[in-house]
């Protein structure tokens, strides 16, 4: 069986469009879990195009497999707040 990959799509209204902290976190838009990088992107790009016109609007990939491998460091991009 291959390894799982799990990805996790959320997002939602940003305090500062410079800045990755959410104006309300009981307002966070989870989109879904997704088995592998290109759907979860696919689905990151969607609601990334629906929400265009709102500049505080920001969807995030989580890459939900390397919780469980604590010897994986986080990137930049994965550190919100």
């Amino acid at each position: 069986m291959p390894t799982q990959r799990l990805h996790l799509v959320f997002g939602g209204e940003l305090v500062d469009p410079q800045k990755n902290v959410f104006r309300d976190v009981d307002d966070i838009h989870i989109v879904g879990m997704f088995p592998d990088y290109a759907t979860a992107y696919n689905a990151w790009k969607a609601e990334a195009q629906r929400t265009v016109d709102n500049a505080h609007m920001r969807y995030f990939i989580a890459h939900l497999h390397r919780l469980r491998d604590e010897q994986t460091p986080a990137s930049p991009t994965e550190e919100l707040g």
